[in-house]
Parts: C-alpha cells; sequence; structure tokens
C-alpha cells in the first residue's frame, strides 16, 4: 500500500492549512491517495477561507459542474469590499509610518514610539492592531507577500505579547509559502527564542507550541542551505527531543535523515542511535529501522533491505524528496564503514550485494572508499578480497586509556569538592 510510511496525515494537525496544501499537492503528483478523497479534503480545509476562486474551482470540480453557486458571488462580494475597507484604514496608518522622519524617530522602546505616534499623528493603539488584523485577512485570501510586510510592521510597533507571537506564526507562514527561505530561517529563530522565553500558562501550551515549530521548521531545514545543521542542532536540543517523544516521534525520520545526508554530523550517529532505539516501540519506518538494523544490530542484510524501502520512501516525502541520491550515497558509506571494522577479510562480492550495488559498480565504491576515508586496507585482485589492516589494541593499552579518563573525573572531582569546603569554611561576610 502507497500510503502506508506516508505522515501527511499525521502532520495535518500540526500545520496551517495554508502550509498543507503543498503537501496535499505532492501526494497527489505521487497517485498516494485518490484523486477525488484529495480534492474533498482540499475544499473542507479551504471551504471558510477567503480564498473564494480556489474553493469555486474545487466545488465545480467535484461536482462536474460549471455553474456559480449563489453563495461564492456573495462571498466574493463582501471579502472584496472588506478587502477595500481595510486598504483604506490601513493606507493612513502606513502613509505616516513610510514618512522618513518618523522612521528616525522610532525607538527600541516600544510604548515611547506608541506614544510619539500619537502626540504627533494621532494614530493610537486600536490603529496599530488594524495592521494586525489586514495582515491576518490577507494571508487569508492567499497574498502571503502582502501579509508578510503588514505583520512586520505591526510586530515593530505592538506591545501585546499574545498577537505579537500570533503574527510571528503568521509571518513565518507566509514566508515558507513565497519561498524566502533567509526571511523563513530568521522568523523560525525568532519564533524558537519566543518560546523558550515566554511564560505560557501551561507547560503542555509550551509543548503544543514547540510541536507546531518541529513540524513547520520542516518547510525551512529541507529548502534552505543551512538547514541540514540547523536541523540536528534543533531537534537534538533537550526540549526538543523531548517534545519530539512526547508528541511527534515520527520526526525521528527528518532527523535520522538529517544525520546520515550531513557527513559532518557523523559524531551524533551515537546519540540519534540511542533515541531511536527508546523510540522504537512508538514509532518505526524503513529510515529508523535502517538505523537500527546497521548500529544495533550490525545485520547487514536486513540493512541492505531497508535501505531499498528507504529509497521509495524518500521519494514520496515532499521534505525528503530532495535528500535521496545524498542519502544512498551516505548510507553506503556507513554500511562499508561498519563493515569494514568488524571484517579482517572481505569477499567483494559479498560487499557489492551488501551494498546493493553490480560488480563493476562495487569495486568502483570500494576502491573510492578506501582512498577518501583513508582506511588501512589493500584489495587483492586474485582472490577478489579487502584486507583489512585494522590496529589491535592490546588489553594493557586499552586499562591505560580508560584510566586516564578516570583520573581527571578524579581530579575535577576533587577540586569541586576543595573548593566547596573552602567556601563553607570562610567566615561570613568575608566574601563581600
Amino acid at each position: 500500500m502507497t500510503a502506508q510510511h506516508d505522515l501527511t496525515m499525521r502532520m495535518i494537525p500540526f500545520l496551517d492549512r495554508h502550509l498543507v496544501y503543498p503537501l496535499i499537492k505532492f501526494v497527489d503528483l505521487n497517485e498516494t491517495y485518490p484523486a477525488e478523497d484529495l480534492e474533498k479534503a482540499l475544499y473542507e480545509l479551504f471551504g471558510n477561507s477567503n480564498m473564494v476562486d480556489f474553493t469555486l474551482e474545487l466545488h465545480q470540480k467535484i461536482n462536474g459542474t460549471e455553474e456559480v453557486p449563489k453563495e461564492f458571488t456573495e462571498k466574493r462580494e463582501k471579502v472584496l469590499a472588506k478587502l477595500e475597507d481595510m486598504q483604506a484604514k490601513v493606507k493612513n496608518v502606513m502613509s505616516v509610518l513610510n514618512k522618513p522622519e518618523v522612521g528616525a524617530a522610532l525607538r527600541q522602546d516600544k510604548s515611547q514610539n506608541l506614544e510619539y505616534l500619537k502626540q504627533n499623528y494621532n494614530i493610537t493603539e486600536d490603529m496599530i492592531n488594524i495592521l494586525y488584523e489586514f495582515g491576518q485577512f490577507q494571508y487569508s485570501c492567499g497574498d502571503y507577500g502582502g501579509a508578510a510586510d503588514m505583520l512586520y510592521h505591526f510586530r515593530v510597533l505592538s506591545t501585546d505579547s499574545d498577537r505579537i507571537l500570533s503574527a510571528s506564526w503568521g509571518k513565518m507562514a507566509a514566508e515558507i509559502l513565497t519561498g524566502n527561505w533567509d526571511h523563513a530561517l530568521e522568523e523560525m529563530q525568532k519564533l524558537r527564542e519566543i518560546i523558550d522565553q515566554k511564560n505560557f500558562t501551561s507547560p503542555l501550551h509550551q509543548l503544543q507550541q514547540r510541536s507546531w515549530l518541529i513540524h513547520w521548521s520542516l518547510f525551512v531545514f529541507f529548502n534552505h542551505s543551512k538547514g541540514r545543521d540547523g536541523i540536528v542542532d534543533m531537534f537534538l536540543s533537550p526540549q526538543y527531543i523531548n517534545t519530539i517523544q512526547t508528541t511527534c516521534p515520527w520526526a525521528l525520520r527528518y532527523l535520522a535523515t538529517a544525520v546520515i545526508i550531513n557527513r559532518r554530523r557523523k559524531s551524533q550517529m551515537k546519540e540519534l542511535v540511542k533515541i531511536i532505539e527508546q523510540e522504537s516501540y512508538e514509532y518505526r519506518d524503513p529510515v529508523t529501522e535502517f538505523i537500527e538494523a546497521l548500529f544495533i544490530n550490525f545485520d547487514f542484510e536486513g540493512a541492505q533491505k531497508k535501505l531499498k524501502e528507504c529509497e521509495y520512501v524518500l521519494s514520496h516525502d515532499f521534505f525528503l524528496v530532495a535528500t535521496e541520491e545524498d542519502f544512498m550515497e551516505n548510507a553506503r558509506q556507513f554500511i562499508s564503514e561498519t563493515y569494514c571494522r568488524i571484517h579482517q577479510k572481505i569477499n567483494i562480492k559479498d560487499m557489492c550485494q551488501t551494498l546493493n550495488l553490480d560488480q563493476e559498480e562495487g569495486e568502483r565504491w570500494i576502491v573510492n572508499l578506501i582512498r577518501d576515508t583513508r582506511v588501512d586496507a589493500k584489495i587483492d585482485f586474485e582472490e577478489n578480497t579487502v584486507l583489512m589492516n585494522t590496529p589491535i589494541t592490546s588489553v594493557y593499552q586499552q586499562v591505560i586509556e580508560r584510566t586516564k579518563g578516570l583520573s581527571f573525573r578524579s581530579q575535577v572531582l576533587a577540586s569541586t569538592i576543595k573548593k566547596r569546603e573552602q567556601a563553607a569554611n570562610q567566615p561570613e561576610g568575608a566574601a563581600q
């Protein structure tokens, strides 16, 4: 069944409906679900939005008619009238904000700015709130560029923390939908700061905000040039790995893919393996099972089988489709490196089968691996084998290495105890 590993339906509750649209179009393109069901799902999503022409088109398609129902005509007139009314109200505020002397007079202190605008231009807080309302309205009409601009100006002036948070979500979504990845990354970072620093009414509310950010951030991480580093840093941070484990374990697919395709983050594979092992009872897919087979069970046959499944999963995942080639290349390197570490003599034919490559391609791969990773090995073409020159560390040397670490930790501990004793023995007030 093609929808077996599709995550779209799990993600929808964590996304704004406008962000759901590209995911639904993608699964439609891949024929993951029946086209009629997807059209109905889109109609349900956007039916009560202000995108009247779009919903009318869906209505006509679903019902096989060219007729324009009366309610669509009436709604279109209402939307256009409201748009005109709000544009007129916003024009007055924006004409003031666009004055060079106003720009020069505004400071970091928002309360001071509002007082300045009120005294000199009769701009009240209610008029500033119109920017927020108009930004929301533009977004609901599908004018994402206009929405981003309005929400930016509102956020610069407003002191309402709840509306600032809401405007930040709206601006991030607008930047994603217009493909402004640099601005989208900035907005994502601002949102992360706000969520971490804001005093929420309950921890559950903060958890919900982090859950949303995990899902919205996928658009940025898999489109921005710095995304491969960013996703690993964010998702592996204590607050976010806790959120993933609590509310959305399927996000491990994206973290696992990012670690595999980013060779600079190879050192974090051990941490990832531990998390995947902990969560295997809660969530599994070919990507996490590939890591489990290779790094936990050392099952090379199982890893090879899962790698074939990964190829299909990645090509049918909206966020990961562009990573498929890098993933397959790096996954094979992880297989061969692990295989080489635990074997002293490797049959090239067996290795090619493990990597799912033909003989010629496999030989070329092994030669490149030895050259690029500088593995201490040589190829015996007569016997068609690779001989690994693995240096064996004596038990004596292993004891020395471990004792070094233990000795250092003991010194640190002794030093800390000594400092605490000294602080405790100090006469009261001596430190002042």
